[in-house]
């Protein structure tokens, strides 16, 4: 079935927004060594999509990665997952934002021991609810505006203000003269939208930075021994706990490493272990991959 141009034109802001984006992320990668994962062919992968694949063994599509050690035919460990997304309606926005978590969160949570960058450009129409609820869960996130959309389009003498009630006409009036732009003025359309955002889109590459960036800064290592205790019910766990003697040095047998790695920029990775050797495995993981 046809798409309708409503759609089609929701469709060119997505994709000017990654046009925006990309340069800007490919340079920083480049300066540092670093692999950007973006839609196109890659050897390392089947397809076009920058397809990864969550802890529950689901695959999702997404719109940037940075890998460390990555190349066009191996694909590196994550450091970062940048999504792009507009919307026009608040009605949409919680949606969207439910999607892009449903999405890169559990592969984030698959490659915990990296702590990944999680990061989200937005255009259009997002409730403050919909983008608090992302920042909630750890996603940089930045909202370029709709009237920053609007007043980037009418640069280059494209009416693209909407709602509802404008018909199937207008739009596809809008497509046309979008896809007709020469490449100076689209260039001129992408330069005005960044100028339009600087500020935030300074901001949000600033975090990445410092995120990509980070050094380990402190590892704590603990040791964890003791007596397992073992309680018919809440009442007696609770009375145990009230008289335990915590300056009573009785160390008991061993149960597990806790070990805590905290990074520069706030960042923090925590781990648990029954066995050295797989506490020493994770150690020399962090130490050969920190950045």
């Amino acid at each position: 079935m046809a798409k309708s141009p409503s759609h089609r034109f929701g469709q060119i802001i997505g994709d000017l927004l990654e046009e925006i984006v990309l340069p800007q992320l490919q340079a920083y990668c480049d300066a540092r060594g670093l692999y950007l994962d973006k839609k196109g062919k890659r050897a390392a992968r089947s397809g076009s999509k920058v397809s990864w694949q969550d802890r529950y063994k689901n695959f999702h599509d997404l719109d940037f990665v940075i890998e460390s050690g990555g190349s066009d035919g191996v694909r590196g460990r994550p450091v970062a997952f940048i999504e792009a997304a507009w919307r026009r309606y608040t009605k949409h926005s919680r949606a969207k934002a439910q999607e892009i978590q449903g999405a890169v969160m559990p592969i984030a949570e698959q490659h915990s021991w990296d702590k990944p960058f999680l990061g989200a450009i937005l255009a259009g129409v997002f409730t403050r609810d919909s983008l608090a609820q992302m920042r909630s869960c750890g996603f940089e996130t930045i909202l370029m505006p709709y009237d920053s959309i609007v007043e980037a389009f009418a640069s280059v003498g494209i009416d693209a203000r909407f709602d509802e009630e404008t018909p199937d006409q207008e739009f596809a009036h809008a497509v046309e003269q979008i896809e007709s732009l020469t490449p100076e003025k689209r260039a001129s359309l992408k330069a005005q939208l960044t100028a339009n955002n600087a500020a935030q889109l300074a901001g949000f590459f600033d975090s990445l930075k410092k995120a990509i960036d980070r050094a380990v800064s402190k590892v704590m290592v603990i040791p964890l021994h003791g007596v397992e205790r073992e309680f018919a019910g809440v009442d007696a766990a609770t009375q145990f706990l009230a008289e335990h003697d915590q300056a009573r040095v009785d160390e008991g047998a061993f149960r597990k490493y806790e070990i805590v790695v905290r990074y520069s920029n706030g960042d923090r990775v925590e781990a648990s272990f029954e066995d050295r050797a797989a506490a020493l495995g994770f150690l020399g993981y962090i130490g050969a991959t920190a950045h």
